[in-house]
């Protein structure tokens, strides 16, 4: 057998091997994973409150917030769009907070509170950030419309609370709503649409100002 020969046979067997050990890997494991000589358990029991209601769920502890959402608690107000947190269409209000859900890990909130979408109102008792997206027109396809309103209610929460973004002027001083820090703190919510003018519109209304 020449080197060459060698070489060749050597560098099949890694490729079969690599691509045999990534089939593998993909495959989900009932019993657990081994790490560190100890089996780490592949389920979680996770409880936390949606809407409003107590939930108790095992999940895969790969499953996130915004698939846990969706697909085991059939939640579909909340859209999985890029699935990279780049786009917003995700955002839920978790103990108040907003984050993007299609990067956090269910597990990761035992004990939370969660709102979504459907939380925030129903039809006839709309909460009025919902009421001022109809009133300004303020979707045309609806479907980053769900991540946008959760997005501006923490918003003006945020506001009220005093936090800072990279808009703010002076961090110590109290926290006014400028036109500059609506655009700041809405710019991770993605509107494809380009109703952009009229979601200001709408937040503006229910914070009491205008632009």
């Amino acid at each position: 057998m020449t080197v060459r020969d060698a070489f060749d046979i050597s560098r099949r067997e890694i490729v079969a091997g690599a691509a045999a050990g990534a089939a593998y890997t993909g495959l989900p494991s009932l019993a657990g994973a081994q790490v560190g000589g100890s089996t780490v358990p592949m389920t979680v029991s996770v409880s936390f409150t949606i809407n409003g209601q107590a939930r108790r769920m095992e999940l895969d502890t790969r499953v996130t917030l915004l698939d846990a959402l969706r697909e085991h608690l059939h939640l579909t107000g909340t859209k999985k769009g890029c699935d990279h947190g780049h786009c917003g269409a995700c955002t839920v209000l978790v103990n108040g907070i907003r984050i993007n859900a299609c990067l956090s890990l269910a597990a990761m909130h035992d004990g939370d509170a969660v709102t979504t979408i459907e939380g925030l109102g129903r039809p006839g008792s709309l909460h009025p950030m919902q009421a001022a997206f109809i009133e300004h027109d303020a979707f045309q396809c609806g479907y980053c419309t769900p991540g946008q309103i959760c997005s501006a209610v923490a918003v003006l929460d945020e506001v009220k609370r005093g936090v800072p973004s990279h808009a703010t002027g002076h961090l110590s001083a109290p926290i006014t709503l400028s036109n500059s820090e609506l655009r700041e703190r809405m710019s991770g919510n993605i509107c494809r649409c380009g109703a952009y003018s009229n979601i200001a519109d709408a937040v503006w209304t229910v914070a009491g100002g205008s632009l």
